[in-house]
């Protein structure tokens, strides 16, 4: 699958899962997603330094937290972290086979995500944005 691909198939699927949302986001390129509940003139820039201050894992702190739920309308999980307004999405494909240890599925599916999310703090490249006060 082309990156431009997997870029568009986690745009369509924030866009499943923030169906409801009026709230303006963006995605980073590892598919961190996150609401920007007061957007900024400039959200990319504002996306940025919450990633910088919001993302990267540091081990013995809540930046290492996280909880995962199974998201109904697809097959996959959304992790979420310490901050409420930063997730990320992580599918079968990636997780691999479940066992019947329901808190080993949830521990291994959030280091996924969160791994994801230390990736796209140290990137902080932004892939897409969905800035709802223009639609």
């Amino acid at each position: 699958m082309s990156d431009e691909t997997k870029v568009n198939r986690m745009i369509a699927i924030w866009r499943e899962i923030l169906a409801r949302e009026e709230n303006s986001w963006v995605m980073f390129e590892q598919g961190t997603c996150l609401i920007l509940l007061e957007p900024e003139d400039d959200v990319k820039a504002q996306a940025i330094e919450i990633m910088k201050l919001w993302g990267p894992v540091v081990p013995g702190t809540s930046t290492g937290d996280f909880s995962v739920d199974v998201w109904e309308d697809l097959p996959g999980w959304v992790v979420y972290y310490h901050h409420p307004d930063m997730a990320n999405y992580v599918s079968p494909e990636e997780f691999g086979e479940e066992s019947e240890d329901q808190v080993r599925n949830d521990m291994i599916i959030g280091l996924i995500g969160r791994n994801k999310r230390n990736e796209d703090a140290q990137s902080l490249k932004i892939v897409h944005v969905e800035d709802k006060r223009t639609e």
